[in-house]
């Protein structure tokens, strides 16, 4: 009895978790109006792709969309590298004051982002980076979060394999690049999909930084969408479905790595 109470109220959980989602996918391929009838139809009386068309061939989303990913692809992959080399420089190096500047950093942690975006933005506006695509890609080269994962998932990692690595001549870069890495997959693809999803989902930064239209990336082209069509509730839709299309790939993609990543990456020292 207690397995069929748990059961039923996760399988009831579920469904009202997936309810608004199957809507907002079945309102992106109705007619217009459809969705604003009452009572709501959860399924369309006739699927169409006019939405898709607008969003893609009138309205230019196709080309925030290739920012967006681009941009994402681009600042996951060199957050990792950096990330990944500091990550095991405090784990197994030492040096002097380490574990204070460790100490330092993750105290920083604490300081709200919008504190920091105004001084960013004017360092960024002095190199001359501003409305281009380097003042996104810069700040995402390495955070303290991602510093932390990887050292304390590289914690875990036997000192053993590093001496017998030194002992047969390897040097630190070829011990990161054949030792630490591949151990570290996990922890690294936690640490992608964190970067990947940050990066699409931001709002304000690009906002901020970027002041033409043909280089807004997604939330931002959805965002100044919506107070053109308010009363396009299907094609905001659309919208809405093709920005969260990539995460949902990029998790289901990644998600044995990121549950493994998560388990054991809660090393102590």
């Amino acid at each position: 009895m207690k397995k069929l109470f748990l059961y039923t109220f996760l399988i009831i959980t579920a469904i009202g978790a997936l309810i608004p989602f199957v809507w907002m996918i079945s309102a992106s391929f109705m007619l217009d109006g459809h969705a604003s009838v009452f009572p709501p139809r959860l399924f369309p009386d006739q699927f169409v792709f006019i939405q898709y068309e607008r969003l893609f061939s009138n309205l230019s989303v196709a080309r925030n969309f290739m920012n967006s990913f681009i941009l994402s692809v681009l600042v996951t992959f060199i957050s990792l590298f950096f990330n990944s080399m500091a990550g095991y420089a405090f784990a197994k190096y030492r040096f002097a004051g380490k574990n204070k500047l460790f100490n330092l950093l993750l105290s920083s942690m604490i300081i709200p982002s919008q504190v920091t975006m105004l001084p960013l933005f004017l360092m960024l506006k002095s190199m001359g980076f501003i409305n281009t695509y380097m003042a996104i890609i810069i700040p995402g080269l390495a955070n303290i979060f991602g510093i932390f994962l990887i050292r304390q998932y590289c914690l875990s990692i036997p000192d053993s394999l590093i001496e017998a690595a030194r002992i047969d001549g390897a040097s630190d870069f070829k011990i990161y690049r054949t030792i630490i890495i591949p151990l570290a997959t996990p922890i690294l693809a936690t640490l992608a999909i964190f970067t990947f999803l940050g990066t699409w989902n931001d709002f304000l930064w690009p906002l901020i930084v970027l002041t033409d239209d043909s280089m807004y990336t997604l939330p931002v082209a959805l965002a100044n969408l919506m107070l053109e069509h308010t009363k396009d509730p299907e094609l905001m839709m659309a919208g809405s479905v093709v920005t969260i299309l990539p995460v949902i790939i990029v998790f289901l993609a990644l998600q044995r790595y990121y549950i493994k990543g998560i388990m054991m990456g809660s090393v102590k020292e």
